[in-house]
């Protein structure tokens, strides 16, 4: 038998952390976008060893083992990892015969009496055609304790027959649109194998959540969007939540078209991440679904913790648009269901959201027509990575909802600190993305007061 090449190019990641330990995840894929051999590996399953440390150099080593990487998960590999210290650093490597991973480095959750200030950053919507993750490395070389990702990791489309300028700055793998399992491993394969993406796996544990792309643009429930059968597109739904599975540090396996995504991962008394799921359940008005919205509604009235961040995919806040109709891609179109999740709006409130591929910031309030009305929390709207803005007339936008303090169209991310006294979020963009190395600038900055969003002057 042939020697297996080197079989880490897609990376290292960790996610999922609670205070006693991770979810370690690599892939095996010596050729990453073989035609029909997944990674380029043999039909059988492999033995990966792993090590997580203390240090960096390895001579600390706390816990090792090994996990069988399996053909019918595309010889991924998800190790669960538990009896570590809480709110701690540790470094984590996989080695193949005489192969070494990269090294990654993750951090497990704050213990439950923790009063430790918790530093995470928020990113979503990464077309890897559109540009350069310049950003992502830029958030690396912050190490924050978590990196949420809150959609559109991948981009299921092909290559546009006559695309506009910037929007194919980078050659995918094929020019057609994603709808197998092969296709989606193959596109997860390409945007893994860059080296930006790699490093933002590298720094920190990951907490994700799909929103349409990773599937298909603009679905909803079990409904595809573009007319075709709902038995055809649950097919595809289930091979795109697999290939999801198959590259992301997920603690749970999807059943066939379902992905369990909402979650809670409390960090000690200064946050609680309650993760929603605003796509999968949606059925007429309904944006969550029964099941999810109790238990919602359960997380957040019986959260202790100083700050309770809502993670969810789209715009979450009221938002008119002066010469259209409200999106129906984003809570507007489910106003019912939100006015159900305010009614039990804890204090210490934070929606955090992306999708829309611009940076908003707002209050939210009790009666968005009132500006005097009763405040039960803020929004903060991170822009994409890299995916293309639409056409935006930000200031007709906040004259018209005057609960929306701040708009900027700069990709980028969002990077926050949560502490028993404060919440900030400072709003990261990058001066371009059409080549890599730009640069990255704090383009404005917010505290969160009284449960209303004050700026910081920079």
């Amino acid at each position: 038998m042939a020697k297996l090449g080197y079989p880490f190019t897609l990376g290292v990641a960790s996610g999922e952390p609670l205070p006693d330990g991770v979810i370690l995840w690599t892939r095996l894929a010596p050729e990453p976008l073989h035609p029909t051999r997944p990674g380029g590996m043999p039909s059988r399953a492999m033995t990966v060893r792993w090590e997580v440390a203390e240090d960096e150099a390895f001579t600390r080593v706390v816990q090792s083992g090994a996990a069988s990487a399996q053909p019918d998960w595309a010889h991924s590999v998800h190790v669960r990892v538990a009896g570590l210290a809480a709110g701690a650093d540790y470094f984590y490597r996989f080695t193949l015969d005489d192969h070494v991973s990269p090294t990654g480095r993750t951090r497990t959750a704050p213990a439950g009496a923790s009063t430790a200030p918790v530093r995470f950053g928020f990113v979503s919507c990464q077309r890897y055609e559109h540009g350069y993750f310049t950003a992502l490395r830029h958030l690396a070389g912050e190490r924050p304790d978590v990196i949420l990702h809150l959609g559109d990791y991948i981009y299921e489309y092909g290559k546009p027959k006559n695309p506009g300028p910037g929007r194919y700055v980078r050659p995918l793998e094929s020019e057609a649109e994603c709808t197998t399992l092969g296709a989606y491993r193959n596109r997860y394969a390409r945007y893994k194998m860059d080296a930006d993406l790699q490093a933002a796996h590298a720094a920190a544990p990951w907490i994700a959540l799909p929103d349409d792309h990773e599937v298909r643009d603009n679905w909803a429930g079990s409904l595809p969007g573009d007319g075709s059968s709902p038995a055809a597109f649950l097919k595809r739904r289930a091979a795109a939540f697999k290939a999801y599975y198959e590259h992301m540090p997920l603690r749970v396996r999807p059943s066939g078209p379902s992905l369990q995504n909402y979650r809670w991962r409390p960090y000690g008394r200064v946050a609680e991440f309650v993760v929603a799921d605003a796509r999968q359940y949606r059925e007429g008005r309904d944006m969550l679904g029964a099941e999810q919205e109790r238990w919602l509604v359960a997380r957040l009235t019986g959260a202790t913790a100083r700050w309770k961040v809502l993670a969810q995919a789209v715009f979450f806040a009221q938002r008119k648009f002066p010469l259209e109709p409200p999106s129906t891609d984003a809570w507007d179109g489910f106003p019912d269901s939100r006015a159900r999740i305010l009614a039990h709006a804890p204090d210490g409130l934070v929606v955090v959201s992306g999708d829309v591929h611009n940076n908003w910031a707002g209050d939210l309030r009790a009666d968005w027509d009132d500006p005097a009305s009763k405040a039960l929390g803020v929004e903060f709207v991170g822009t994409a990575v890299t995916s293309m803005p639409p056409a935006t007339d930000g200031s007709a936008i906040l004259a018209a909802n005057p609960h929306l303090a701040f708009f900027d169209s700069h990709r980028g991310y969002v990077s926050c600190t949560a502490s028993m006294d404060s919440f900030q979020a400072d709003y990261r963009g990058v001066a371009f993305v059409d080549r890599p190395g730009a640069p990255v600038t704090t383009i404005a900055s917010f505290q969160v007061k009284e449960n209303k969003l004050q700026r910081i002057d920079l």
